[in-house]
């Protein structure tokens, strides 16, 4: 029976990492896709692991997969803050229907401080 539900476990993270790659490559920007790659990969890979900690429980196999998914559930949104912040200040700018820019609020402020 934890077999199964392991495997279903492990056929959704399946697809979550499915969408989010299809994610990336079919949204209209890049801030978009990074998005839309970190919350569904992130959550895909994390229940890949733990479809695979239920398979392996006793074994260092499962060790290695509870240590990998707190590895990757803090190191993912890290890492597509920093690239969408090096997006922003190479030039690549948010779409035009976009509300809000606070990459573009947190420079006016900075440059508003540096001439007082």
């Amino acid at each position: 029976m934890s077999e199964t539900i392991a495997l279903i476990i492990i056929a959704l993270g399946l697809v979550f990492d499915l969408v989010g790659c299809i994610g990336l490559v079919r949204m209209p920007n890049v801030y978009a896709g990074l998005q839309s790659a970190a919350k569904c990969v992130t959550l895909g890979t994390c229940s890949i692991l733990f479809g695979a900690f239920l398979l392996f429980p006793a074994d260092p196999t499962g060790i290695k997969a509870l240590v990998c998914i707190l590895f990757i559930a803090i190191t993912t949104p890290t890492g597509a803050h920093a690239l969408a912040r090096a997006a922003h200040k190479f030039g690549i700018h948010v779409d035009k229907h976009a509300v809000v820019d606070q990459y573009e609020e947190d420079i006016d402020h900075h440059q508003e401080s540096e001439t007082e």
